[in-house]
């Protein structure tokens, strides 16, 4: 899954940045004290930068994340930490204006905005999880500014960076023996490490440790569902919400072992040690094509870390009984699509062709499926509409089973916000408060801003999103299939679409 480069830079000029104060909060965390920010407009703290984990490199590559030392006196976190290793520009924008962050191995930092340091202690938690699959990203992208949710919601919002791609998700277990078993998963243990110094330390910044909530969008969301699944994981937060990013299963250890030897071979090295001795970036290099990776790296089922896949064929043991939220956006491929040479022109002739490509003899099933769904829909909405099934119909398989299990709650962003309507990603704005800040939102901008804003805020705080401004959301099951429309005008469908539904029965999606 992709967050482009485009949404980083639409998010530079949407948000309306922040002022530092001559205040300089001081915290004492458990590893030592650190200086940050006060801001302006909002008014809230802001501490950048703060390393939860020690350096990843040299003989720390491909091994689980160790916790930071300690230090004396008081260290500053006014300036965001550097990215984990990754390719193209998009995780290096932050939102101070021309400022580019360099990768760096040592990039195990996390960034937290409050509305009081207090000693309040009681303030839900949010940790966000950023998108652009497992390839890049970083927590200090424009897109994840924390500030104007904070002060809404009265919450402590955090946003961290772990390792990518090659880094955080090579399956050496087999070549390395016991030492690197987790290495198919060291990216996400070092989430849970930023959790466990979440744990640990947010009470200083004002916030409840025994209330956290997980979100993410894309990528992000499959790490909410991968973490879901994570036995160890089990307590360090309370509920998750999985933003066009569900996910019922982790990668196979076969299909992992087979990416491992590729990349070695391409690499011409024999043992780990080999591996753990290229530099940083000539093993970028050797997996990465037009900004992406090539294989592709995710979370592995390894039997141990990541037991079983975690919806499918049921609920993973560590997700039961964790109220979670998922939805998927209704034009998720317009983002993907936006480059098409026959972007908003196609005829009906030309989209059965571009769908045979991928879905062959199911086309014509799934071409008059969508055009019952959405009879008013173009040719070009339609293809569309078909390409986000691992989006839309994602978000149902593992509604289906987690809801089995836990309270679930069920969404669909379809407030048309920019020319690609509701894209892949076009969601994030309003759900941290920041889409009104642009100064091309849309009419009826705020009221889906502030309909989403209070639902997530109400969601971290009692794991129910209802609130005054929306209309009753009941929990999702496989009979009523109850969904939230976020639009001008939200509002509660039963089994929204469902020809669209029907027609994936059995079938494999594309993802």
């Amino acid at each position: 899954m992709r967050n482009w480069h485009w949404l980083g830079m639409l998010a530079s000029a949407w948000l309306c940045f922040s002022a530092a104060h001559a205040d300089e909060p001081i915290v004492a965390t458990k590893e030592g004290r650190l200086r940050g920010t006060q801001l302006q407009d909002p008014v809230v703290y802001v501490f950048k930068g703060v390393h939860y984990g020690q350096s990843t490199a040299g003989t720390a590559r491909f091994k689980a994340p160790k916790r930071v030392a300690k230090w004396q006196g008081v260290k500053n976190a006014v300036k965001f930490g550097s990215i984990c290793p990754q390719a193209g520009d998009p995780g290096r924008l932050t939102t101070t204006p021309g400022e580019l962050l360099s990768p760096s191995e040592d990039c195990l930092v996390l960034n937290v905005w409050t509305p009081a340091i207090d000693g309040n202690g009681k303030r839900p938690v949010m940790v966000w999880l950023h998108g652009r699959g497992f390839y890049a990203g970083a927590g200090s992208e424009p897109l994840y500014d924390g500030a104007r949710l904070a002060k809404r919601g009265d919450v402590v919002v955090v946003t961290i960076n772990h390792r990518l791609n090659v880094f955080g998700y090579l399956h050496l277990a087999d070549v390395g023996g016991k030492e690197f078993a987790t290495s198919g998963n060291v990216g996400v243990q070092d989430m849970q490490l930023a959790l466990e110094w979440v744990r640990d330390n947010v009470a200083a910044f004002g916030g409840d440790p025994g209330n956290v909530t997980i979100f993410g969008e894309s990528g992000g969301g499959v790490k909410v569902s991968t973490l879901l699944g994570v036995p160890s994981a089990k307590g360090l937060f309370q509920r998750g919400i999985i933003q066009s990013g569900a996910r019922t299963r982790g990668m196979p250890a076969d299909m992992a072992n087979k990416n491992a030897q590729t990349v070695m071979q391409k690499l011409g090295v024999k043992t780990v040690a080999e591996l753990q001795a290229v530099p940083m970036d000539e093993l970028l290099a050797a997996v990465t094509t037009s900004g992406r990776t090539t294989p592709d790296f995710g979370p592995v089922v390894d039997g141990s870390y990541l037991p079983t896949n975690m919806f499918e064929p049921e609920a993973a043991a560590s997700a039961r009984g964790i109220p979670v939220m998922v939805g998927s956006n209704k034009d998720e491929h317009a983002l993907y699509a936006r480059e098409h040479p026959l972007i908003g022109k196609m005829t009906d002739a030309q989209l059965r062709e571009d769908l045979l490509r991928d879905y062959g003899a199911n086309t014509d099933a799934l071409i008059a499926a969508y055009k019952q769904s959405r009879p008013q829909a173009s040719p070009w909405d339609l293809m569309v509409a078909v390409r986000s099934n691992r989006f839309h119909i994602g978000t149902v398989r593992l509604a289906e089973s987690a809801s089995k299990v836990s309270p679930v709650y069920v969404y669909s962003f379809d407030f048309e916000s920019s020319p690609l309507k509701a894209a892949h990603g076009s969601e994030i704005a309003f759900v941290f408060s920041n889409a009104t800040a642009s100064p091309k939102a849309r009419p009826g901008a705020k009221a889906v801003e502030d309909a989403m804003s209070e639902a997530w805020i109400a969601f971290a705080r009692t794991g129910n999103p209802n609130h005054a401004g929306l209309p009753n959301w009941p929990t999702y099951d496989a009979r009523n299939r109850a969904t939230m429309i976020f639009d001008a005008q939200s509002k509660v469908v039963n089994d929204p679409r469902a020809p669209e539904r029907t027609v994936w029965e059995g079938k494999e999606l594309v993802r």
